[in-house]
């Protein structure tokens, strides 16, 4: 560094105590006490701007490390935060990896089955190429045609209720029109029998009808 350039610097602390030091030593015994009084108040002065410089800077570097240190832990608490949030995901794709479903044992139509039955929008090359969309259309599938085949096994079933309530009517109605019947056949009967006792002849009379 050249001279020129070191004088634009301002003395350091170090620099204006050593020549406030050297105020004191035999050389400056000679000089005169005003000039003397006056270049040590310049100095003091100097060295009284130096330190609240210093202690401006000082309070500035302690502020921005403040600074600096919260937004480290403001870091490392988010990086905190990611982590917890990356093992959470971590141990719920595993839960859903050993997840038991039991679309495995259910009983589906076979694939050649869903190709022919399945509507065309749940079987084209789009589906058929993506082997995770084919399962579900063919579960979808599956659970239509078991809504449709249960509400017709509903339907059967009251049809057969509806039957046997039909029969049964009937045959509560043959019942009533056989006891009837029977008791039809039993008045004509009697009735019969009364007819028979009228119609037959008296024996005493029949006697005395007899020529002596």
């Amino acid at each position: 560094m050249s001279d020129a350039h070191a004088t634009l610097l301002p003395p350091s602390p170090d620099e204006v105590l050593d020549k406030l030091r050297d105020l004191v030593s035999p050389s400056y015994l000679q000089q005169d006490t005003a000039a003397m009084h006056i270049r040590a108040m310049a100095l003091i002065g100097r060295l009284k701007s130096l330190y609240r410089a210093a202690n401006t800077a000082t309070r500035s570097r302690k502020e921005e490390t403040s600074a600096a240190r919260q937004e480290m832990d403001q870091s490392h608490l988010h990086l905190q935060n990611l982590l917890y949030e990356k093992r959470h995901l971590e141990r719920e794709i595993e839960k859903c990896r050993q997840f038991a479903s039991i679309y495995q044992d259910v009983p589906l139509y076979s694939l050649e089955e869903f190709k022919q039955l399945a509507p065309e929008e749940a079987r084209n090359d789009h589906v058929l190429s993506d082997e995770h969309q084919l399962m579900l259309n063919r579960l979808s599938f599956e659970l239509a045609e078991r809504q449709r085949l249960d509400l017709r096994k509903k339907e059967l079933i009251q049809q057969k209720e509806d039957l046997l309530k039909e029969s049964k009517s009937k045959v509560t109605t043959m019942d009533s029109v056989k006891t009837q019947i029977d008791l039809l056949m039993k008045t004509a009967s009697d009735i019969q029998k009364k007819v028979d006792e009228l119609v037959q002849p008296i024996p005493n009379q029949e006697t005395n009808d007899i020529p002596g």
